[in-house]
């Protein structure tokens, strides 16, 4: 799609015609859809993974009170060790989605990057 902008100002005229990319045939294109394919096989299962541990943490706190306060060292006890385990899991699904990105999205995003800029689209 071609779009012409005619400037004025101090210049008499000038015309200055910008292409868009096709947007729709780069989402329907098969490197795009294998990045979203890609993408979905990781975070499908790891968002269900997570939210299922942490399903398991708030019910644990809600029902199972004796068992969260068992004590594991001096004062602290199972539901602080379960607590902090909740951040240390976030910390976790995000360097390995780094990882993943960096190996399997990227290369791909930048295929796609190039026949856009290469004018394929």
């Amino acid at each position: 799609m071609a779009t012409t902008h005619n400037l004025d100002g101090n210049l008499d005229q000038l015309q200055v015609t910008v292409t868009e990319p096709d947007w729709i045939a780069i989402q329907a294109s098969e490197h795009f859809q294998e990045m979203r394919r890609s993408l979905k096989r990781f975070i499908i299962p790891v968002t269900a993974g997570f939210l299922t541990w942490y399903a398991v943490f708030v019910l644990m706190t809600a029902y199972a009170r004796g068992f969260m306060a068992t004590r594991v060292i001096g004062n602290i006890n199972v539901a602080i060790v379960m607590g902090l385990l909740q951040f240390l899991s976030t910390f976790v699904i995000a360097a390995l989605y780094e990882r993943h990105s960096s190996a399997k999205l990227d290369p791909i995003a930048e295929r796609v990057r190039l026949e856009v800029e290469g004018g394929q689209w």
